[in-house]
C-alpha cells in the first residue's frame, strides 16, 4: 500500500482477507508494536501514515531486481537465530542464495558463541545461504567477503564509512555496529552449504548499558533515521557481486579490496586473542589466503588464521 492517505474500513479488510475484525484489530496492534505508523479512525477504519520500514521479501525484492542472492526471502517476525533457521533450511535443500531475515531474535548469536543484541525492529538480522563450488579453504575469503560486503552496503546506503576490523567486524567511530557469522557444512574436499549471519545496528536509539563503551549503532553516529529495507537490498547486492568476484579470482581478489577499505589491514598496532593466549603487535598487510600478518613484539612475524585482533590505543601500556 504506497497511499499513506487512504483510509480503508476494517469490516472491507476482514472480508478481503478471510477474518474477523477482532482479529484484524489485534494484527494492527501487532504492527504497531513493530513501529508501523497506522492510524485508526473510529468511524471510517485504518490509515496507513508512513511506509513501514518492514523486511518483507516483496518490499526487499522491489529494490533488488533479479539476483540470485535473495530470490527467495523468508520473513520472521521474531525467531531465536536466522543463522539456526538458515542452517536447517540449508540441511533441507534450501536453494543457493536463499535468505532468512527477522525483526527480532531472541538468540541471535555471534562469534565464540556470544550473544547479540537484536532489538526489535530496530536492526538488520539476516543470514545467506550459499552453496560455492570450492573447497573448504576458501572459507576464509567467504568470511572477508561478507565483511567487506556489508560495509561496502552501508557506505552506498548512508554515507557513513565504517571502518573492517579483521576478519569482519564493522566499526564507526571505534565501536561495533555489525558483526558476522559464518557457518559451514562441508567434507575434506568439498562445501555443501555456508551460511553467512549478519547483523547490523541500524535504528537503535541507544545501545544496552553493557554495550555502550564497545557497540554503536547507524542512526547513534549518523544522527538520523536510515531505511532498513534499503540497507538490506544494498547488502544482498553485493554480497551478490563479491560472492562472483570470488569465485572468478579467487580470495586474494577479495583480500586486496578488504585491504583498501581497511584501517587494520597494515601499522596498526593490536592486542591478538588466540587459544595460545594474548599477544601484541602490529598488523603488516594480509596474505592472498586472507590471513592477518603480525609482526609480535619479540620480532617474529606470522600469519593469523583465527582469533581476534582489537586496536591498542595511544595511552595504552
Amino acid at each position: 500500500m504506497r497511499n499513506a492517505t487512504l483510509v480503508v474500513p476494517g469490516p472491507k479488510i476482514a472480508d478481503e482477507i478471510g477474518v474477523t475484525r477482532g482479529k484484524v484489530w489485534i494484527w494492527m496492534e501487532k504492527l504497531r508494536e513493530l513501529g508501523v505508523e497506522i492510524k485508526g479512525h473510529h468511524a471510517s477504519g485504518y490509515q496507513l501514515e508512513s511506509l513501514p520500514d518492514l523486511l518483507t521479501p516483496s518490499l526487499v525484492q522491489a529494490e533488488l531486481g533479479s539476483q540470485e542472492i535473495g530470490g527467495k526471502i523468508i520473513h520472521f517476525f521474531k525467531t531465536d537465530s536466522t543463522n539456526t533457521v538458515a542452517s536447517r533450511l540449508a540441511a533441507d535443500g534450501a536453494p543457493h542464495g536463499a535468505v532468512v531475515v527477522a525483526e527480532e531474535q531472541t538468540g541471535g548469536r555471534g562469534r565464540l558463541c556470544r550473544t547479540w543484541y537484536s532489538e526489535k525492529s530496530s536492526g538488520i538480522y539476516v543470514s545467506i545461504i550459499l552453496r560455492p563450488p570450492l573447497s573448504p579453504s576458501a572459507t576464509p575469503g567467504i568470511t572477508l567477503m561478507a565483511g567487506l560486503a556489508a560495509q561496502q552496503a552501508v557506505l552506498n546506503a548512508t554515507g557513513l564509512r565504517p571502518d573492517i576490523r579483521w576478519p569482519n567486524d564493522l566499526l564507526l567511530n571505534g565501536r561495533k555496529i555489525c558483526g558476522i557469522l559464518t557457518e559451514m557444512n562441508a567434507e575434506v574436499d568439498r562445501l555443501h552449504s555456508v551460511v553467512i549471519g549478519i547483523g547490523i545496528n541500524v535504528n537503535h536509539r541507544q545501545m544496552p548499558p553493557e554495550l555502550r563503551e564497545i557497540a554503536t549503532s547507524l542512526r547513534i553516529e549518523g544522527q538520523k533515521t536510515y531505511s532498513r529495507i534499503h540497507i538490506l537490498a544494498a547488502l544482498l547486492g553485493e554480497v551478490q557481486k563479491l560472492y562472483h568476484l570470488l569465485l572468478d579470482q579467487g580470495t586474494a581478489a577479495i583480500a586486496a579490496r578488504w585491504a583498501a577499505c581497511s584501517s587494520f589491514a597494515r601499522d596498526k598496532r593490536v592486542r591478538v586473542v588466540t587459544g595460545k593466549g594474548e599477544f601484541r603487535g602490529t598488523t603488516r598487510g594480509l596474505d592472498p589466503s586472507g590471513a592477518l600478518r603480525v609482526c609480535f613484539e619479540d620480532g617474529h612475524e606470522e600469519p593469523l588464521i583465527s582469533g581476534e585482533v582489537f586496536e591498542l590505543k595511544s595511552n595504552d601500556p
